[in-house]
Order: C-alpha cells, then structure tokens, then sequence
C-alpha cells in the first residue's frame, strides 16, 4: 500500500486535522462504531459496523484517493486527548457524487463546537486552497446536529429528496449550497465568531 498523497495538516484553535493514515483505524473503530454516530448516515454504511470497518474503510477507501480529488481528515484535539482523532471530516470533487462534503465526530464529543471548528476550516481550504468555486452538503432531514451547521456557517438549503439511511426513519435528505461569494459574506459578519470556539457550539 502506497503511502497517501500530500494533504495539509489544518489547525483551529483547539484541533489539529491531521490526513488520515492506517494508524488511526482503532481510534476510528472505537468512535464510528456507535449506532448514535452511525444512523444519521447513508445506508451504504453497514450496521452492525464489522469490528475491523474503519481498518478496512481506510485501507481499501481512504488511503488509495487520498489526496486525489478526496481528502479526509481526522479530528485530533491540540490538548492531547486520547492520543487519537475523535472525528473525521471529509471533502471530495463530487464525480458522480451529489455533494461535496461530510463528516462525523464520536458521541463523547458532542455539543462542544469541534465540528463546526473543524467545518470553518475546512471550508477556509476548499475556497483558498483547493479551488472550489461551490460546494453543495446533504444530511438527513431530521439530523438537526449537521443541519444547525450547515446553516449557521452560511449555507443554503436548497432542496429536500428522497434517500435511504442506516436509520430507517430518515427518509429524506436536506441539499444545501455553498459559494464562494456566500462564503466571503459569511468570514467578513463571523470572523470573531469563528475565531472563539464557544461562539460556534454544534
């Protein structure tokens, strides 16, 4: 197996995003594979999670297009946590794919701002660095976490469709959008916001 590609280490004010490599897969296994975590997702996830998935995921999925139109990061805390990522996000060219962007973060973790953190930054590098001129999201309609994140870092809600869900309850998928216009907007009225954690808690 090939080393990934170059992928930047992104830092916010209290997480480094560090590209994920194999070495992460337990950390990975022991946050992902939790049906909290796991049913706002797509139903192409299993469930139950197999105990080895996240080795499987990143060796077979993550590591081969690394870097190559796909860039996964995991959520690393800068205070030294467990020593492992807590979360991951991810950002893609779409291909055949109708968005651009997810993530999830480790139920132990919720309601502290660490996603919406990592969101901004995220986001700062699609625009300035990997020249994305739209980005379009999609969460579970019903999936208030992710939909309260779309909306308060300056996407739209654009449209609500049919799709299918680990959970069986979601039956629907909220399509937001993103510019790079709206997003200039959106830094300009929230820079101190972004730039304090507490000010941004998902």
């Amino acid at each position: 197996m090939s080393e990934p590609a170059a992928v930047a280490t992104l830092v916010t004010a209290r997480l480094e995003l560090r590209p994920v490599t194999a070495a992460d897969a337990p950390a990975c296994q022991r946050h992902f594979a939790d049906y909290e975590v796991i049913r706002h997702l797509s139903a192409r996830v299993p469930w139950p999670y197999p105990e080895d998935g996240a080795r499987t995921y990143i060796r077979d999925v993550v590591l081969p297009a690394q870097g190559r139109d796909h860039w996964v990061w995991g959520l690393h805390r800068r205070d030294g946590g467990d020593g492992g990522l807590v979360g991951i996000i991810d950002l893609w060219r779409k291909q055949d794919r109708p968005t651009n962007r997810g993530f999830w973060l480790g139920r132990a973790f919720w309601g502290r701002g660490y996603m919406t953190e990592a969101v901004v930054r995220v986001t700062d590098h699609a625009f300035d660095d990997l020249g994305f001129d739209v980005l379009v999201f999609g969460n579970a309609e019903g999936n208030d976490r992710s939909h309260a994140i779309k909306r308060k870092t300056g996407a739209r809600l654009v449209a609500v469709v049919p799709a299918t869900f680990v959970d069986p309850a979601y039956a629907r998928m909220e399509l937001w959008r993103l510019t790079r216009t709206d997003w200039e907007r959106w830094r300009r009225a929230n820079t101190a916001a972004a730039a304090s954690p507490g000010r941004l808690d998902d």
